[in-house]
């Protein structure tokens, strides 16, 4: 598709069409899948000239890529507004570590959200100290601590909407403005909502992070991330992830691309059950708060309204007054939910919360709830029906009760 116009046409259009050009297609639907470590050269002459160009579309080595990868990057790349170019990871959490490795060096501040996602929190304290870089946990509901925790030396924040595991919704183009203000770069961890659903680029972000294992994969079958960005960003992330050797397989590559082609129909669907099922959750006696920004009432719902465009299967939910054991027996009784981690695939999971040990400067339990509502459950809802979703759960309350 013309790169002036894949911005024109809706997002379902714009996902069949996306990085299927001519050129890589040939004369059927798909990218064929394109398995090569090593590319020939006609002759010296274009083998001499070879190394003067980094760029997808050009043959050069494996670690590069071919057709299948430079497919992906291209639909990932027409998906976000602003973007010059998308580099692949090989999972979601390599996506986050090539970014910082390539944006930040010794001596540098990272500021890391306080409810991030845990892999994240963990980097900040093991790899990037391990380079000299020192992190700082904020805050991301409070503009003004974030604001005061600036300092000459910070020179990336990292973004993350809504929190993991406790779903709060930040302003993200006020912390994208005041970094951008500050002198730092901003880099958002986009999974929950994806392109469809928030644009992070044209709301003022530098680079935007996705966990393709999640949305995209969609099937629970393939690990790989992304970060897409503006030009000089780009050749940055692209000049770093391949000095690291980071390559995704031409199989992985092509799921991806098959995953992505169902990915509205399939958000819109989970989306819908999800609200679903919060509503009835909320109305349960058991249930101390849902934490569901699509959800109106829910923590953070008038700021998802007003920035994002859609949401996900995914929330979370806390006990009233529950204790470990019993929120082990709910989610053990859970006959149609897996447990098990990642989200975002065709069947739901359900995954234990206790964000406590993992907070510096946020507060759990939040303001409005008891000191004994601490733990709690995160659903990822899949293609299941809705109403079984429900009986299964109902189901498990009552096993949650039993002494």
């Amino acid at each position: 598709m013309d790169e002036d116009k894949r911005h024109e046409h809706g997002a379902a259009t714009r996902l069949v069409a996306a990085g299927r050009r001519p050129e890589w297609t040939g004369a059927v639907v798909n990218p064929p899948i394109w398995r090569a470590s090593t590319h020939l050269y006609p002759d010296m002459a274009a083998h001499a000239e070879g190394p003067r160009y980094n760029e997808d579309g050009r043959f050069f080595y494996g670690r590069r890529g071919a057709p299948t990868q430079w497919a992906l990057s291209d639909a990932l790349t027409g998906l976000e507004a602003g973007a010059a170019g998308t580099v692949l990871y090989p999972s979601g959490v390599s996506a986050i570590a090539g970014v910082m490795l390539a944006l930040l060096a010794p001596g540098d501040v990272v500021m890391i959200p306080d409810n991030a996602y845990d892999p994240s929190r963990a980097m900040g304290r093991g790899l990037l100290t391990d380079f000299g870089i020192e992190p700082r946990f904020y805050d991301p509901l409070d503009l003004t601590t974030y604001t005061e925790a600036f300092c000459e030396r910070t020179r990336l924040v990292l973004l993350e909407a809504p929190g993991s595991l406790t779903m709060e919704v930040p302003d993200i183009p006020a912390l994208a403005r005041i970094a951008r203000e500050k002198g730092a770069l901003s880099a958002m961890d986009n999974t929950w909502a994806g392109p469809l659903g928030f644009q992070a680029l044209a709301n003022g972000v530098d680079v935007v992070l996705h966990a393709l294992t999640k949305h995209v994969g969609g099937h629970s079958d393939v690990m790989m991330g992304s970060a897409s960005a503006g030009e000089d960003l780009y050749q940055r992330l692209r000049k770093r992830a391949q000095s690291l050797g980071l390559v995704v397989s031409p199989d992985d590559a092509a799921l991806a691309l098959r995953g992505l082609r169902t990915l509205k129909i399939r958000v819109e669907q989970e989306t819908s059950s999800a609200l679903e099922v919060a509503r009835w959750l909320s109305q349960r006696t058991e249930v101390a708060r849902v934490l569901c920004p699509m959800l109106p009432g829910a923590p953070g719902h008038e700021v998802w309204a007003r920035d994002f465009a859609g949401g996900c299967g995914l929330f979370s939910f806390v006990l009233r007054g529950g204790t470990r054991a019993s929120r082990n027996r709910f989610i053990d009784a859970l006959e149609l939910f897996g447990i098990g981690y990642s989200w975002g695939g065709f069947e739901s999971l359900a995954t234990p919360v206790d964000p406590a040990p993992m907070r510096d400067v946020m507060a759990w339990p939040p303001s409005g709830l008891e000191a004994g509502d601490r733990y709690g459950v995160r659903f990822s809802i899949g293609l299941e029906d809705p109403a079984d979703l429900i009986a299964d759960c109902e189901r498990a309350f009552a096993r949650m009760a039993e002494t």
